[in-house]
Formats: structure tokens, sequence, C-alpha cells
């Protein structure tokens, strides 16, 4: 069976999510999706969340390409929720950070060289991006 993992903040979840997790799951079996955590948003994004972590899980845990989805680590940079999960496949989006190297170089550290990394395409990202929803 092969795993895809991908991560996001999904705030709100949009049809580019949607779009994003129906790409990933293209790739493979079973479709992991990591929400991330209020305090995650705080750190990583220098901003508040504006639907908690809860309900965005709630909100992914619905999709149904989605087979597992799961808080992010307390601390993102722990990576590891990363080093415990079983996966094949690390889907990012076209935007996501950090870049490719980085995340290789992550993903050696923790114990999972071999995993494959994809940047998946965008679902029309002057409609579908996060940060113009909520301003809209």
């Amino acid at each position: 069976m092969k795993k895809i993992v991908v991560f996001g903040t999904f705030d709100p979840l949009h049809p580019g999510h949607e779009f994003l997790f129906r790409e990933a799951k293209k790739m493979g079996d079973y479709l992991i999706v990591v929400v991330s955590r209020d305090a995650t948003i705080s750190i990583e994004k220098q901003r508040s969340h504006h639907i908690s972590e809860q309900e965005r899980l709630q909100a992914v845990q619905e999709n149904p390409d989605v087979d597992e989805a799961v808080l992010g680590d307390e601390d993102p940079r722990s990576y590891a929720l990363l080093k415990n999960l079983d996966f094949d496949i690390l889907a990012l989006g076209y935007d996501q950070k950090p870049s490719d190297e980085d995340v290789w170089a992550i993903l050696g550290t923790i114990g999972k060289p071999n995993v494959k990394v994809v940047r998946l395409p965008a679902h029309k990202p002057e409609q579908y991006k996060s940060s113009l929803i909520r301003t809209s």
C-alpha cells in the first residue's frame, strides 16, 4: 500500500485544498492529511487562526479523498509526527514552504531519505487561495 502525506493550515478549507487532496490521492492508496495547530499558525504565519484546529481537522476528515487526518506537532520544527508516520510520498502544494531541498534535508535527518517529494500544481490560485478567501 502506497501512503501519501500532505499538510497545511486549511484556514479555511476551500476547493483548492480539495484539488490538492484529489491530486495527492491519485499517487497512491492511502492519504494522510496533517492539519496545522493553532499555535503553528501563530509561529509560522505570524497571524491568528480564523477557524480552530478542531474545526479544521473535522472539515478535512469529512473530505472523501482523505483516509486519515491528524493534527500536526505542537512544535512545528520538531518533525516528530513525520518521523513517526509511515508514508512513501510527501506531496506539497505549489506554494508551500520549505523548499524541496530543505524538505529532502529534513526527511534525511528524520530517517526517511527514500520518501518521494512531489509538488502538486495550483488550482485556480487567483480564486482559491486562503489569504484571498479570508479577506473577501
